[in-house]
């Protein structure tokens, strides 16, 4: 099963850590987002597998707004 990985923040994507079919452990950064001059990583919600990358570098990003989808490694 797929799960939505979501922005907490609103703010831009400053670096991808991971790509599509990267294994990454619970609480391990996907992304970087960059708002007021801090940078805050977008984790992991579980051990699991990147199926998908929404955004890119430099993409400006919403609150609530889907980043990459996951699933369960």
């Amino acid at each position: 099963m797929t799960r939505e990985v979501k922005s907490e923040i609103t703010g831009k994507v400053w670096k991808i850590e991971a790509q599509a079919g990267d294994r990454i452990e619970e609480d391990n950064p996907i992304l970087i987002l960059e708002s007021m001059k801090m940078e805050i990583p977008v984790a992991a919600p579980f051990d699991c597998v990147l199926v998908e990358l929404l955004v890119a570098e430099e993409d400006a990003v919403a609150e609530g707004q889907p980043v990459a989808i996951v699933e369960r490694a």
